[in-house]
């Protein structure tokens, strides 16, 4: 089976020239000229390896490496005009698997796709977690409820993501702490009951007896991955978007 590649750059010529090497080397390409339709291709295609630029016309390649980290381990390998080596760097360090500066030589950049798909785990397709009445939609950020959206704030939906990623698995209040707000506040945890109390408040049914996210008593919590009494409630209409 052809390895599915999904290219993201605005340059109409370049998307061409990629097509056809690509093709012409076994490849099965998929194109966008912006950051969220890449987002939107790859979360649909299920690729292989996503070949991106920096430099988009929506917004900036490292915040589509930033979205597509969120849910996917799929290689990335960025082609750039930018070849400053903080640049570079930040790049590697933000996800990406390779970088390659414009020009390029078509040469390098097929031997540089066979090193990344041969050294690449294998991709998790699933990008939308349900759970009762919850429904996570990973690739496009949105949350609901009994099928209403959920309106979250950018702390909520980490801590909410977090737990997705980990479904079914008891994560500690020292790991909660590192993953959402970092290594200096791994002993603050007052944070984190204060947001768990929030998000409980928006996700679940009852949020004094919670069923999806779940305490475990002197250790941390667990997002059940089917939760007991899943029962509609109505919720006020809202966009269901991260603030």
């Amino acid at each position: 089976m052809a390895p599915t590649i999904v290219v993201i750059d605005d340059e109409v010529q370049l998307r061409r020239l990629l097509r056809v090497s690509l093709e012409s080397n076994g490849y099965k390409v998929f194109e966008a000229a912006t950051g969220q339709q890449g987002l939107a291709e790859v979360a649909a295609r299920h690729p292989d390896l996503v070949v991106l630029d920096l430099g988009l016309p929506d917004m900036d390649g490292m915040d589509v490496v930033t979205r597509l980290r969120e849910w996917s381990s799929v290689p990335i390998i960025i082609l750039s005009v930018r070849e400053g080596e903080q640049e570079i760097v930040a790049a590697l360090r933000g996800g990406a698997d390779d970088y390659l500066t414009k020009p390029f030589s078509t040469a390098e950049l097929l031997a540089r796709l066979q090193v990344a798909l041969r050294h690449a785990q294998p991709v998790s397709e699933e990008t939308v977690f349900n759970s009762g009445p919850l429904t996570v939609d990973l690739a496009s950020r949105r949350v609901k409820v009994n099928g209403q959206p959920v309106k979250l704030s950018r702390t909520e939906y980490a801590l909410l993501r977090l737990f997705v990623r980990n479904a079914g698995k008891v994560l500690t209040h020292p790991q909660i702490m590192e993953s959402v707000w970092g290594p200096g506040h791994r002993d603050k945890t007052h944070y984190l009951h204060v947001y768990m109390t929030h998000l409980r408040e928006k996700i679940e049914t009852t949020p004094a007896q919670p069923a999806l996210l779940v305490t475990e008593p002197r250790v941390g919590y667990r997002l059940n991955i089917e939760p007991a009494v899943p029962v509609a409630v109505d919720r006020p209409p809202g966009k269901g978007s991260v603030n």
